[in-house]
């Protein structure tokens, strides 16, 4: 039974060149501790080879790995690798999603598809019609899908909202167009 799930590097990037030194001991603790789940996101999935342990395989039974992506460009030539990568559990993450973006292709072993906005002053907008594209992408190939919020500038029906940092998760769920996956 697993203890919960651990979140690896959410302040930075597990394979991150900076992180190439300890990035061992990080592996010899997931190795022994198979009562958690260890969850860690990434923008360097092309990295990915060259930072596992030699006993890797097929993967990881406790590990999960979320590519992000951003746009189309990023996600053409990240998803490209990852869709290929020995990896038991596999997530995306579109956040802050910054265009209308076409994954599908993608989408064959994804357990999830997270989306989200930015959030800041200076934040860019989020279209809801980019987020509803993507979750009927995971609807037609049965993958999980997640709005887990919107962004400062979210665009709506075509009008354009300011919305507080404390409210942009809760907005994200009055929707309630989150989809579970039955496999």
């Amino acid at each position: 039974m697993r203890s919960g799930i651990v979140y690896l590097c959410f302040s930075t990037d597990f394979l991150i060149e900076e992180a190439d030194d300890w990035r061992k001991d990080c592996w010899d603790m997931i190795r022994k501790r198979q009562d958690c789940t260890f969850l860690f996101l990434t923008k360097r999935i092309d990295r990915f080879m060259e930072c596992i342990p030699n006993d890797w395989n097929d993967g990881y039974d406790n590990v999960v790995v979320c590519c992000t992506i951003e746009n189309q460009k990023n996600a053409d030539y990240k998803l490209s690798i990852f869709k290929d990568l020995p990896i038991k559990h596999k997530c995306i993450t579109a956040q802050p999603l910054l265009e209308c973006i076409d994954i599908e292709k993608y989408l064959e072993a994804i357990e999830l598809v997270v989306v989200g906005g930015e959030s800041d002053i200076n934040a860019r907008p989020l279209n809801y019609e980019w987020v509803l594209n993507i979750r009927e992408q995971c609807i037609r190939k049965n993958v999980s899908f997640e709005f887990r919020q919107c962004g400062t500038y979210f665009i709506k029906d075509g009008k354009r909202y300011k919305l507080h940092t404390k409210d942009l998760i809760k907005q994200a769920k009055l929707p309630n167009i989150d989809y579970k996956s039955n496999h």
